[in-house]
């Protein structure tokens, strides 16, 4: 499939958005020669490793959404990023998926250590949560609470390391008892760890950056949809690129999720299948954007490009 570009505005939008994304991200974590040193140079080599940004993206182009400004919600956008970077050092590490390149260049346990990479992690997890409590004083309090809760939760058990602990149980499948209040049926329960994994903290990017911008009850539950919608879709082009994609595009090594027998889309339902589920839930995103009218414009861009992506 022919790579799929951005239509002229939505590509300027992305530009400049992520532009000031980087420039925060750079302002906020630690110099490299802070000490300890090793620590924050391992930090600062994965946080820019050249990621799409897709999440602080969605915060802030669910804040303008609702008539929200940048600046407000400029902490949480930088916030989820680090937490999704955390999330892939230690996803790279060899008690994990044990990946040696990540983005093109070595994972972050390759070059700096097993314990450093570790503790890397862990520190930008601690980073993006006081990076939460630093929203702007002109934000309610219980509203920057709801935040801090809804995020915690879409990366805690209900959430992101759920989706990894099912993740890892999947490739074990076949040698395990039935595994209560799981889904039996493959199809069930592939569909439960993406929404865990991927979908859940994609949800509350949309839902913290409205909230923050002050969304009323329908926009919110709109943007929800469409959150919920975009990140289940976009695992699952993530789970067809790995079957189908080409490692010097990915930046990474490709065809793993196959050979670990995990449970993936491609592996349940076949490439085109996956794609067609794929293009139907990018489809209800939209849609549910349609009561927020052109104010959605850009959001309502990026979920048919998302799905067209080969990197």
């Amino acid at each position: 499939m022919a790579r799929a570009s951005p239509s002229t505005d939505l590509q300027a939008y992305l530009e400049a958005r992520t532009r000031q994304v980087e420039t925060a991200l750079d302002a906020l974590l630690p110099p490299e020669d802070a000490f300890p040193a090793v620590v924050h140079r391992a930090m600062r080599y994965s946080v820019f490793a050249g990621g799409k940004r897709l999440r602080p993206l969605l915060v802030i182009a669910a804040a303008e959404t609702v008539g929200g400004a940048v600046d407000a919600v400029m902490p949480t956008a930088c916030a989820v990023e680090l937490i999704h970077t955390y999330s892939l050092i230690h996803d790279d590490l060899p008690s994990m998926d044990n990946s040696p390149t990540r983005r093109g260049r070595p994972t972050c346990h390759v070059v700096f250590g097993e314990a450093v990479a570790v503790l890397a992690g862990d520190a930008l997890h601690a980073l993006a949560f006081e990076l939460l409590a630093r929203t702007p004083a002109a934000v309610p309090p219980a509203t920057v609470v709801q935040v801090v809760l809804e995020i915690a939760r879409s990366i805690g058990t209900e959430g992101m390391v759920g989706g990894q602990v099912l993740d890892l149980l999947g490739e074990r499948r076949a040698s395990l008892p039935p595994i209560p209040a799981w889904p039996q049926d493959p199809g069930a329960a592939v569909r439960d760890i993406h929404v865990r994994k991927t979908a859940a903290l994609i949800r509350a990017c949309v839902r913290a950056g409205a909230l923050l911008s002050g969304a009323t009850a329908p926009e919110l539950e709109a943007l929800s949809v469409y959150g919920q919608r975009v990140g289940l879709a976009f695992q699952i082009i993530d789970d067809v690129l790995d079957e189908v994609g080409e490692a010097a595009r990915l930046g990474k090594e490709v065809q793993r999720d196959a050979l670990a027998s995990k449970l993936t889309f491609p592996a349940v339902h076949g490439v085109e299948g996956s794609r067609a589920i794929a293009a139907a839930l990018t489809e209800e995103a939209v849609r549910a954007l349609a009561p927020l009218g052109a104010r959605a414009r850009m959001l309502a861009e990026l979920g048919p490009w998302l799905l067209q992506r080969d990197v």
